[in-house]
């Protein structure tokens, strides 16, 4: 699935305990990891997963693809935001 999306966070729902780790940044989870959830079932947990699409590369943070501290050029991503949001949510007025 897409980064940051929630599968290791479901899994330690599934779970009951802390069996993977999370955040709130793409990235924590950094290799396959497979989770026993009770004798018939075993869960994997993996890295995120977003696929080429020949897309600008502003599109790469809007996809969960690029940690946001981590961007070159912070004012394309939020342009980019920002032509997908009616004016009518982004005027605070």
């Amino acid at each position: 699935g897409y980064p940051n999306v929630g599968k290791s966070s479901l899994i330690n729902s599934l779970k009951r305990s802390r069996a993977c780790g999370v955040g709130a940044t793409p990235g924590v989870t950094r290799c396959l990891q497979a989770v026993q959830l009770d004798r018939h079932i075993q869960l994997l947990d993996c890295p995120g997963v977003v696929m080429e699409t020949g897309t600008p590369p502003a599109a790469a943070p809007l996809r969960g693809a690029l940690d946001p501290q981590r961007l070159r050029d912070p004012l394309g991503a939020a342009a980019a935001i920002l032509r997908r949001c009616p004016p009518e949510q982004v005027g605070g007025g």
